[in-house]
C-alpha cells in the first residue's frame, strides 16, 4: 500500500468511527424526520452517508458514475441495524479497495456525470477525498443538527460535544 493510500485508509477509518457514533444515536422513530420541507429525511440522509462510505470502492472499481443511466439507487434504511450493517459493508469494501490500489489506479481519471453533463472529473485519489470522504463528512454535519433538533445526544467528532462534558 502506498503512503498516500495509507493516509486515506487511516482517514477513512477515523471518520468512519466518528460516523458510527453518530449513527448509533439516531432515534429509529425519527427516521422520517426532516427539519424543513426541502430537507432530506433523517433515515435517507443517514443512508446516503452510509452509501458514500462505499464510494472509495466505487471510484476505484469503475471509470465513472452516470446518474442518467438509472443504475444508481439511494439506500433508505428502515432500521438502525440495517443502516449499521450497510455502513459496515460499504466501509469494508472501501478499505479493501484502497489497500489494493496502486499509484497508477489512484491517478486514473474518474468522472461523475448526468448524461452529457460532467459534474466532476478528477484523478481517483482526488475524487475519493472530495466526492466520498469530504462529502460524507458534510452530510454527517447535517445529521448532527437533526440529532440536536430531536434532543438526541450528539457525539463529539473531534473532541467532546456539549452532550459529553
Amino acid at each position: 500500500m502506498s503512503e498516500h493510500n495509507y493516509a486515506l485508509v487511516a482517514e477513512l477509518q477515523h471518520e468512519a468511527a466518528n460516523t458510527r457514533k453518530m449513527f448509533e444515536r439516531i432515534p429509529e422513530e425519527q427516521f422520517e424526520y426532516a427539519p424543513h420541507e426541502k430537507s432530506t429525511r433523517m433515515g435517507r440522509l443517514a443512508g446516503h452517508i452510509a452509501q458514500l462510505t462505499g464510494w472509495p470502492a466505487l471510484i476505484l472499481n469503475t471509470d465513472e458514475l452516470d446518474f442518467a443511466s438509472g443504475t444508481y439507487a439511494p439506500f433508505i434504511p428502515t432500521s438502525r441495524a440495517e443502516l449499521l450493517q450497510r455502513f459496515d459493508e460499504e466501509l469494508a469494501a472501501s478499505l479493501s479497495a484502497l489497500q489494493e490500489a496502486d499509484k497508477e489506479r489512484m491517478m486514473q481519471i474518474w468522472a461523475m456525470r448526468a448524461g452529457d453533463h460532467i459534474i466532476a472529473s478528477l484523478p481517483k485519489a482526488a475524487m475519493i477525498r472530495s466526492a466520498a470522504i469530504n462529502h460524507f463528512i458534510h452530510h454527517r454535519g447535517q445529521l448532527s443538527v437533526y440529532l440536536r433538533l430531536n434532543n438526541a445526544p450528539v457525539p463529539g467528532m473531534y473532541g467532546p460535544s456539549a452532550d459529553e462534558h
